[in-house]
């Protein structure tokens, strides 16, 4: 489950990461709950959210270029600096009493234009440091990382909260950044498995585009994960209208939801850690789960049941999210992995400025029971249809018996005009 931490880069990478996300998810809480103070609106988190994840949105592609390009541990450098800074400043402002809801808008798309070199980079600088070996386990390893930061950030963030403001939550992740930074620098970079970076020329992109269209694996993946990540992952919008609007509690229940959706999302990363093989029917099966979960918490009477439907939301969610990641970069040539992840994040993240603002339309009109509800409904329907394409390009059916007395469900290879003639 954690063999590839016996490498000495992807420890330093490891550790530094653990400080920093735990800062980006303090900071994420204080965010969405400042704008929540400011304004009083669902909408105005929503757009956040969408200003934090448009850059990608618009210029992911383009990322993408850029780091089949460069060196990765160069532009990590440069965009972790980047993204700490954009917390010092939000710090400032919120602790001298001088910032507005735009100052907040601003800092969420500063960083979102950080992460569209940070996140391809990121994603394909693992397989420099682990090599193709290990590149599953440590991208598993990477989201359990993240997972558990997420237990420890919302809680801390919290109490801060509520205790001394918002505004020292910011300043702790700007000053997060130190621990990834220094252990880049700290790195061997004999000990790297390089990637031959590609050339610059013309036609990159479109080259990038071509190569994932003759791929219909990749291409239904992604078009997957795009769905859930735009109708279903809009949590900054429902779980704070769920604490404030619903359940009229405040921002310790808004933390305690993050908290138990992560602790199911870092159990299903360390499961996908333990699994060592990404597979289709994983993440078809995983997708329609998630947005069943989440039509079933829509209809929660109570916080405490609504609280404890977090963790298998986190669970199927986190299960979706690593076998999606591992599988298209494990089937992607190497020269060709930033540009690949660069679509797969857009998609990922880039879903965001579109489903956040509508998530938070949705809420305002229709109450935020409507809008969990409809986010798992679009989720879990767009997963079968990608399962029966799936099946179909394959020439699968699918197959119910009982074996042992016990009832089985699968998918199986149809019989081929061929054979039937044979077993005739």
């Amino acid at each position: 489950m954690f063999s590839s931490l016996k490498v000495r880069n992807y420890r330093l990478f490891f550790v530094g990461q653990v400080v920093s996300n735990i800062g980006t998810w303090m900071q994420r809480i204080a965010q969405d709950w400042l704008v929540l103070s400011i304004t009083g609106s669902a909408t105005a988190v929503g757009v956040t959210t969408a200003l934090q994840f448009l850059p990608m949105l618009l210029f992911g592609l383009y990322g993408g270029v850029l780091v089949d390009r460069l060196s990765k541990r160069r532009a990590l450098l440069f965009t972790q600096s980047a993204m700490g800074a954009t917390g010092l400043v939000l710090a400032a402002l919120t602790l001298t009493g001088h910032v507005q809801v735009w100052h907040v808008y601003l800092a969420a798309f500063a960083a979102g234009l950080a992460t569209v070199v940070d996140n391809p980079a990121r994603q394909t600088f693992v397989s420099e440091m682990v090599g193709p070996d290990q590149l599953q386990n440590a991208v598993s390893l990477n989201s359990a990382n993240f997972q558990s930061a997420r237990l420890i950030g919302p809680a801390v963030a919290g109490v801060m909260i509520t205790g001394v403001g918002t505004g020292w939550a910011f300043l702790f992740n700007g000053l997060s950044f130190v621990a990834p930074l220094v252990g880049l620098l700290m790195m061997r970079t004999r000990e790297l498995h390089v990637v031959e970076r590609a050339p610059r020329g013309k036609g990159q992109l479109r080259e990038g585009l071509h190569y994932v269209a003759g791929r219909p694996d990749l291409i239904w993946t992604i078009v997957l994960v795009g769905f859930v990540s735009t109708f279903g992952f809009n949590f900054p919008v429902f779980l704070s209208a769920f604490a404030d609007d619903v359940f009229h509690s405040g921002a310790g229940s808004y933390s305690l939801f993050n908290t138990l959706m992560a602790v199911g999302s870092l159990a299903g990363a360390l499961l996908a850690a333990r699994r060592g093989t990404a597979r289709m029917r994983v993440l078809v099966v995983g997708a329609v789960a998630f947005g069943a979960l989440e039509i079933v918490a829509a209809t929660a009477p109570s916080l405490w049941l609504f609280a404890l439907l977090m963790v298998p939301i986190g669970m199927f969610g986190m299960t979706v999210n690593v076998t999606a990641n591992s599988s298209v970069q494990l089937s992607t040539d190497p020269a060709m992995r930033g540009r690949v992840m660069a679509l797969y994040m857009m998609v990922f993240m880039g879903g965001a400025p579109v489903g956040a603002p509508i998530a938070g339309w949705v809420t305002d009109a229709y109450g935020v029971r409507a809008g969990l509800a409809s986010g798992g409904a679009i989720s879990a329907a767009a997963a079968v249809t990608i399962g029966l394409v799936l099946a179909r390009i394959g020439n699968l059916r699918l197959s119910m018996g009982w074996n042992h007395g016990h009832p089985h469900v699968r998918l199986e290879p149809r019989e081929t005009q061929e054979q039937l003639a044979a077993a005739a």
